[in-house]
C-alpha cells in the first residue's frame, strides 16, 4: 500500500478507541445524504423503469467483475445481493483471481475482455491503457452526484501520474480505499499489522514482556500447552498460514507482513525487494534480510510445533472460520480481531489484543488519502458503462458506504437522540455469529451476503456527512463508549497508553511514512517472464523452508534458491524493482519535506 499528496500534518486519530473491529473483517464525506431506503432501512426498488437520472433499470444487468481483491468466485447473493438487485436490477458475477488463479488475467487480458467492472492493481491498469482495454471516465464521472466530488484531489493527480500511457491525463480509474483525512495522517487505533494475541490466553501464562522473536515463540509454546482446544473442543494452534494471498507478491505475504514488525515492507509493484522508512532497499534473497529472519522464524515455529499443519493445504476461508471460533493464538492484521472480538466478549476480558514485542519498530504507511495499489475501473467492452458508473456513484454515497461498512440501518444499527448512529446488539456480533438476516433483507447469514467485492472507493476512514463521524462504526462514539470494557481497561492500564498505536509512538517504535499511490511502470515482457518464473520459485521454496525438517534442511533450501533464481534473471528484476523503490524513497521524502 503506496501513497502521497499536498502537505499535511501527521497525526494520530485523538480517541479512546475500542480494541474491536465490528463491522469490516477484510483481508481498510459527501456533502449530503442519498438514503433512499424504506423506514425500516430497506432500499425501495428502482428497477421498474428509468431512474432520476434518466438511466432506464427495466431490463437485468449482469455485470462480470474482475475483482483481484476478492475472496470468492461467483454470483453475489444475500442480502447484499438483493439490495444491488432491488435497486439497480444488477446482479454481479465476480471472477477471482485469488480464487482462479494468476492466469485468469492473462487469459481474459489476451482474448481482449477483462470484464466489465474491473477491480485491478496499479501495474495492470497501465498495461490495460495502452492495449485499450479500459474505458476513458473522463465524461462519465462529470454528471455524478457523488463521485464527481473527488475528481479534482483524488482522481486527476492519481490519473496524472501514468503519464507515459496516459499524456492527456484523462481518468480511467479510480483508486481504491482512498481515505478522506490528508495525506500524512495515521487514523488507526492500531497498526496495519503488528502482534495481537487473546488477551485472557496472554495473562492466563503470566503475560511475560515480550523482548524479542525468541520470547513471543516461548509465550505461544506455554499458551498452546494451557490451552490446547476451544470450549467446545475444536483445536486451538498458535500460528496459520495460508498460500492463497501469495498471488502477485513474488513470495510469501505472511512473511510479508511480519516483516512490517521489524521495519521493512515489501512496495507494491515489486516482487524482489523490501524497504525501510530510511529508504534503505534490501532484496528479499539477501542472507540478512528481513524476509529471511521472519521464515526462520516460523521455521523455528514448526519445529517447536506451532505452526498449523494445515497451513500449506488451507485456504483464506478456513482461516477465517478458525478466528471466529478463537482457534489462533497470533493475529498480525488489525482487522482479524473483528472475527472474534465483541463489546459482550470484552466486559468479559476477553478479546484479541495488541502485545508488543520490545525490540520491534513497525513500518506503518499513513491513510490513503490517494488510494492504496489497487484501482476501479471499467472495461472498454462494457455494454451498459452509465448503469456501471452509476452503480459505483451510489457506492461511495453515504447509503453505499452505510450498507458496505455497517449493513442494515435498523438490523446491524440505529439511529440515536443525537442524530448519530449505535450498532445494535444484533449488529455487535452478526459478522461473528453469521446473524440469520430477516427474508425482507435477501435471508441466508449475514457474514454470507456481504459484498463479495471486498474493496471500496472511498475507504471507511471517509465522513459521514449525516453524522460528522467515520463510516467505520469502531469509531463511533457510541461504539468507544460502549467499548471501554474490561478488556479495554485492563490493556490500557497495563500498557499506559490509550491504543497500541498510542503506545508504539510513545515508546518510538513505529515509523509512520507517507503513503505514496502512483504509476512505478511496467514491465517490459521479458522482465514479466523472468519475475513470474521467480516469484513462483521464491514461494514454492519459501513454503518448503517453513516445514524444513531440520536447519541444515532448511538453509540448504536457501542457499539452493539464491543460485537458481539468479539463473532466472534475478538481476534483471532486481534492478527494475530497484528504480521502482528509488522513485517512493524520492517521492516520501518530498511529502515529508512539503509537511
Amino acid at each position: 500500500m503506496i501513497n502521497i499528496g499536498k502537505s499535511g500534518k501527521k497525526s494520530m486519530l485523538a480517541s479512546v478507541a475500542g480494541l474491536l473491529l465490528v463491522s469490516v473483517a477484510i483481508a481498510g464525506c459527501n456533502s449530503g445524504s442519498d438514503d433512499k431506503s424504506t423506514s425500516s432501512g430497506e432500499p425501495t426498488s428502482s428497477n421498474t423503469g428509468a431512474s432520476a437520472s434518466g438511466i432506464d433499470h427495466s431490463k437485468p444487468l449482469t455485470i462480470t467483475v474482475f475483482d483481484n481483491a476478492a475472496n470468492y468466485q461467483g454470483e453475489q447473493t444475500g442480502w447484499y445481493g438483493k439490495l444491488i438487485k432491488d435497486k439497480f436490477n444488477i446482479t454481479l458475477n465476480i471472477l477471482a483471481p485469488q480464487v482462479a488463479g494468476d492466469q485468469l488475467y492473462k487469459t481474459r487480458s489476451a482474448a481482449g475482455d477483462l470484464g466489465d467492472l474491473l477491480i485491478v492493481d496499479n501495474s495492470q491498469l497501465e498495461e490495460l491503457i495502452p492495449a485499450g482495454l479500459v474505458m476513458d471516465l473522463t465524461d462519465k464521472l462529470k454528471n455524478t452526484t457523488y463521485l464527481s466530488k473527488y475528481v479534482d484531489n483524488h482522481f486527476k493527480p492519481f490519473n496524472a501520474a501514468f503519464d507515459k500511457v496516459n499524456p492527456e491525463g484523462k481518468i480511467y480509474a479510480m483508486p481504491t480505499f482512498e481515505a478522506d483525512t490528508s495525506p500524512t495522517t495515521f487514523s488507526e487505533e492500531i497498526p496495519y499489522s503488528s502482534p495481537i494475541m487473546p488477551w485472557d490466553y496472554y495473562k492466563g501464562v503470566g503475560a511475560p514482556k515480550l523482548n524479542n522473536l525468541n520470547d513471543l515463540l516461548n509465550v505461544l509454546k506455554q499458551m498452546q500447552e494451557k490451552y490446547p482446544k476451544t470450549p467446545d473442543g475444536k483445536p486451538i494452534v498458535p500460528i496459520t498460514l495460508w498460500k492463497d494471498w501469495d498471488g502477485g507478491t513474488g513470495a510469501m505475504e505472511n512473511v510479508r507482513w511480519l516483516s512490517n514488525w521489524y521495519g521493512y515492507e515489501k512496495p507494491d509493484g515489486t516482487t524482489t525487494i523490501q524497504l525501510n522508512a530510511k529508504g534503505d532497499i534490501v532484496p528479499i534473497i539477501d542472507d540478512n534480510s528481513m524476509y529471511k529472519k521472519i521464515l526462520q522464524f516460523l521455521f523455528d515455529a514448526n519445529q517447536m510445533g506451532l505452526v498449523d499443519p494445515d497451513s500449506p493445504s488451507q485456504d483464506w476461508n478456513k482461516v477465517a472460520e478458525k478466528l471466529t471460533n478463537k482457534q489462533v493464538l497470533l493475529l498480525w492484521y488489525s482487522w482479524q480481531r473483528g472475527f472474534y472480538n465483541s463489546i459482550e466478549r470484552g466486559q468479559n476480558g476477553d478479546g484479541n489484543v495488541s502485545v508488543p514485542i520490545a525490540d520491534s519498530r513497525i513500518i506503518q504507511t499513513s491513510d490513503a488519502y490517494y488510494g492504496n495499489g489497487r484501482v476501479f475501473a471499467v472495461g472498454s467492452k462494457a455494454k451498459n458503462p452509465e448503469r456501471i458508473v452509476e452503480f459505483m456513484d451510489w457506492l461511495v454515497s453515504p447509503e453505499g458506504m452505510r450498507y458496505y461498512t455497517n449493513g442494515f440501518e435498523g438490523f446491524n444499527y440505529e439511529k440515536t437522540t443525537d442524530g448519530k448512529f449505535k450498532l445494535t446488539e444484533v449488529g455487535q456480533t452478526a459478522f461473528q455469529k453469521n446473524t440469520p438476516v430477516p427474508d425482507q433483507y435477501g435471508g441466508g447469514g449475514y457474514q454470507d451476503g456481504q459484498s463479495k467485492l471486498n474493496t471500496m472507493i472511498m475507504s471507511d476512514f471517509s465522513v459521514d456527512p449525516d453524522t460528522g463521524e467515520f463510516y467505520n462504526s469502531t469509531y463511533w462514539n457510541s461504539t468507544l463508549e460502549a467499548n471501554k470494557t474490561a478488556l479495554t481497561k485492563d490493556w490500557q492500564q497495563t500498557y499506559n497508553a490509550t491504543n497500541a498505536t498510542d503506545y508504539y509512538l510513545k515508546n518510538k517504535m513505529i515509523d509512520i511514512v507517507p503513503n505514496i499511490n502512483t504509476s512505478l511502470g511496467s514491465d517490459s515482457s521479458d522482465i514479466k517472464d523472468k519475475r513470474s518464473q521467480i516469484s513462483d520459485y521464491v514461494k514454492n521454496t519459501s513454503w518448503k523452508m517453513v516445514f524444513a525438517k531440520n536447519q541444515g534442511e532448511f538453509d540448504q533450501l536457501w542457499t539452493k534458491m539464491q543460485k537458481d533464481v539468479t539463473g532466472l534473471g534475478w538481476n534483471e528484476v532486481l534492478a527494475v524493482d530497484t528504480e521502482k523503490a528509488q522513485k517512493i524513497v524520492k517521492m516520501r521524502a518530498d511529502a515529508l519535506a512539503s509537511k
